[in-house]
């Protein structure tokens, strides 16, 4: 687990600074694909589900 959540910081940091200056290729949707497998394993997953899911509960209540 020690290993997933560094390397799940690692990448996140990767993603960051790509999305700082503006450089994302399709290779990096792999990088971000991985990131997301490994944040998976770690303890933040429960806690990103949880944001995910009261995202989609707010926006599924909005009406246009």
């Amino acid at each position: 687990m020690l290993v997933s959540m560094s390397a799940a910081l690692l990448l996140g940091l990767l993603i960051w600074f790509l999305l700082r200056i503006r450089y994302l290729r399709w290779a990096d949707t792999l990088l971000c694909g991985a990131f997301g497998f490994l944040l998976a394993k770690t303890v933040a997953a429960q806690f990103v589900q949880t944001v995910l899911d009261g995202v989609n509960g707010f926006l599924g209540q909005l009406r246009f």
